[in-house]
């Protein structure tokens, strides 16, 4: 059976972000035949639409990397009711130029942490639909929407809460599942 290689781009760039470490837990969660592969959105410039006929080595390389991938894990922090700047900027310049979106048609999965009760519940349903444009089919079930974080995880960073692990795990089953269905072709 061929690897299934996921991409997880992580929606903060806070060194020690919850959202970093449900990525990382993440990795020791993926399905047998898949890999999960980590991508932090660092050193990608403010998106400017006079650029992007030549793109930033950065985004160059952020798209290669969504291209090359099977699906795409979206793990980020909820900000004034919604998407990160960092993650929305990231999504507009791999979309362009017109004709160029490297999002498009890829399987994808969104989860959160917070440290409030509502663990991203309001990022996770803009971010649906934003993905509607680039025509990605989007897990629906389970959310993984992790709460209250700093009791999740310990001290060292390590997701702890077992719950929340096997509610990961059920999300990153769906989505394994969700791309061998759509992307059985491109699955290497």
């Amino acid at each position: 059976m061929s690897t299934l290689q996921v991409l997880g781009i992580v929606g903060s760039l806070r060194r020690d972000s919850y959202n970093r470490r449900a990525l990382e837990a993440a990795q020791d969660l993926m399905p047998e035949g898949s890999t999960l592969q980590l991508m932090d959105l660092h050193g990608i410039p403010l998106f400017d639409q006079d650029e992007e006929k030549s793109l930033p080595p950065a985004v160059v390389e952020c798209k290669r990397r969504i291209r090359e991938a099977d699906a795409i894990l979206f793990v980020a922090p909820e900000y004034n009711y919604s998407v990160p700047g960092v993650l929305k900027n990231a999504i507009d310049w791999a979309s362009r130029p017109y004709g160029e979106n490297a999002w498009l048609g890829k399987p994808a999965a969104i989860m959160g942490a917070s440290t409030g009760n509502l663990g991203t519940a309001r990022m996770q349903y803009h971010l649906r639909q934003i993905l509607v444009a680039f025509d990605m089919a989007v897990v629906s079930q389970p959310e993984v929407m992790i709460t209250r974080a700093p009791e999740r995880f310990d001290q060292d960073g390590k997701l702890t809460d077992e719950s929340t692990r096997k509610h990961i795990e059920k999300l990153l089953v769906a989505l394994v599942n969700l791309a061998r269905i759509h992307h059985s072709p491109t699955i290497r």
